[in-house]
């Protein structure tokens, strides 16, 4: 499983037009965008709290799991587009 700073890295290849599987002297392009990718979780760590209030909706419903709460959180951070 790709972890989810590789991921990001690709979605930011990806979004800049290269193809998933592109190589630049024998290396994933990808790669490169991993300071970028790093720089945006770093900034996403801290829940604002549009954020926090969704991952406590569901800590109160009936599914009290790590997972959905994460769904929840970042859900709400892509919806919070002020």
């Amino acid at each position: 499983m790709k972890t989810a700073l590789e991921r990001a890295a690709r979605a930011l290849c990806s979004l800049d037009g290269n193809p998933e599987n592109a190589m630049m002297d024998g290396t994933p392009l990808w790669r490169d965008y991993v300071p970028e990718a790093r720089a945006v979780l770093v900034a996403i760590r801290e829940p604002h709290e549009v954020m926090r209030d969704a991952g406590e909706g569901i800590s109160e419903g009936h599914r009290n799991d790590a997972v959905s709460m994460w769904h929840a959180m970042i859900d709400a951070a892509l919806a919070d587009e002020k």
